[in-house]
């Protein structure tokens, strides 16, 4: 018997074997994830010894999230309980995610629950940290994945060495979100599916992990949280986490109110929520505005912010805030995490560490609250150089790639299945 069920949040209906489906009555609300059991470490190795996970056996190591307490960045910022989760390679902290993303976790516990549910591989849309983190996993692991990205993307992306060889398209005239249609219109010619975005509860529960770990250091919820967002697949599962702590009754009555940043000019989230509405405008998801960006990662013109159980309603739960944040307070931000913690970190997680500081300034965190700050991403620079490998171009497709030109992508990248 699985440890698990999956309920419909709008109906309450429970699907016992869903695979990143919605709800039959209730297309418009996401799925989560019920367990059986209260918050416990099984014993297992790294992320992997949290029951809160929707897997049963993995079959690759995975490292978790470090979780610590701030000393240079909380007394520059005058706050007592800052704590930082890092998420990315800082050997001397015990972090050792090569891929600098937590999209490792998010890729580790997606393959793995893919495998188990009979799915015999995935196609995967991304703007680069993604990209990187599932080619890695599915290279240790031996499960095909299929990676499309946008072209634009490819001067800053990189792949582990040993992980070049997993098949990656781009999408030659279009940014992140065509990358995601070109990828469900591959999907539906593979026999592969898309793996499913904020829809796929192995997703979310696998940025949850963050939380998880957060928690089990502190003992407790945290009073704040903050985090950069693209799509709002990684906030949504911490909120989702969250609410699993609170029934679980032992470490905390009240829900960490969620700090979520986004770099301005495209900040559609910060647009609609300043509007206290749930609908995004048009305007708000203007395509020419995203090479204006430093964080092309966070540039999703379909983020899981309308959706019921999306970021608008873990807002509304939370009393939550969102953060616009330039490109100037990025730099910034990166420039006084690494003189401050002593480690480099990505731009996405500048955007998370500006958000902090302007909350410090408007007052909405007090001195003596339990901040939980998720670096997204870090420790780049330590890598080993020859390591990493630039992405090298991969074939190149159109964003209006027809059906037949699929078919001959399939036999010529792809090596359709046999």
């Amino acid at each position: 018997m699985s440890h698990f069920s999956i309920r419909c949040r709008s109906c309450g209906k429970v699907l016992e074997h869903s695979y990143c489906a919605f709800c039959e009555h209730c297309p418009d609300s996401l799925l989560v994830t019920d367990y059986n059991a209260r918050f416990s470490e099984q014993g297992g190795e790294g992320a992997w010894r949290f029951n809160w996970l929707p897997v049963h056996s993995p079959i690759v190591a995975q490292p978790g999230p470090v979780v610590y307490r701030s000393v240079g960045l909380a007394v520059h910022l005058g706050l007592e309980n800052l704590y930082i989760a890092f998420n990315g390679y800082w050997p001397e902290k015990g972090a050792g995610l090569q891929t600098c993303t937590f999209k490792e976790f998010e890729a580790a516990v997606v393959l793995q629950n893919a495998r188990e549910n009979g799915i015999e591989g995935l196609i995967a849309a991304s703007a680069g940290n993604t990209a990187r983190a599932f080619a890695h996993l599915s290279a240790l692991s031996g499960y095909p994945v299929v990676i499309i990205v946008p072209r634009m993307c490819l001067p800053e992306m990189w792949y582990l060495k040993h992980s070049t060889g997993v098949p990656t398209v781009a999408v030659a005239d279009g940014d992140y979100s065509d990358s995601i249609d070109v990828a469900r219109r591959i999907a539906q010619v593979t026999g592969f599916p898309f793996e499913g975005g904020v829809k796929n509860i192995a997703k979310r529960d696998g940025l949850g992990l963050v939380l998880l770990e957060a928690v089990s250091v502190m003992k407790r919820l945290p009073d704040r949280y903050f985090q950069a967002v693209g799509s709002g697949a990684g906030a949504i599962g911490v909120w989702e986490m969250a609410e699993r702590f609170l029934a679980d009754g032992r470490f905390g009555y009240r829900l960490p109110v969620l700090h979520l940043g986004q770099n301005l000019p495209f900040a559609p989230m910060v647009m609609a929520w300043q509007r206290k509405e749930r609908a995004l405008a048009k305007e708000d998801l203007d395509p020419a505005l995203i090479p204006m960006i430093t964080t092309r990662v966070l540039s999703t013109r379909y983020p899981a912010y309308s959706i019921q159980g999306g970021v608008f309603d873990a807002l509304m739960a939370t009393q939550g805030s969102m953060h616009g944040v330039r490109n100037n307070e990025v730099y910034a931000a990166m420039d006084l995490f690494q003189r401050t913690e002593g480690s480099d970190i990505v731009p996405a997680a500048g955007v998370a560490v500006a958000a902090l500081q302007q909350a410090v300034r408007n007052g909405s965190v007090r001195p003596d609250e339990l901040v939980l700050l998720n670096i997204t991403g870090g420790g780049e620079k330590r890598l080993a150089p020859d390591n990493k490998v630039p992405c090298l171009e991969p074939r190149l497709v159109s964003k209006n790639i027809t059906e037949n030109e699929i078919e001959e992508l399939l036999c010529n990248v792809l090596k359709k299945r046999s």
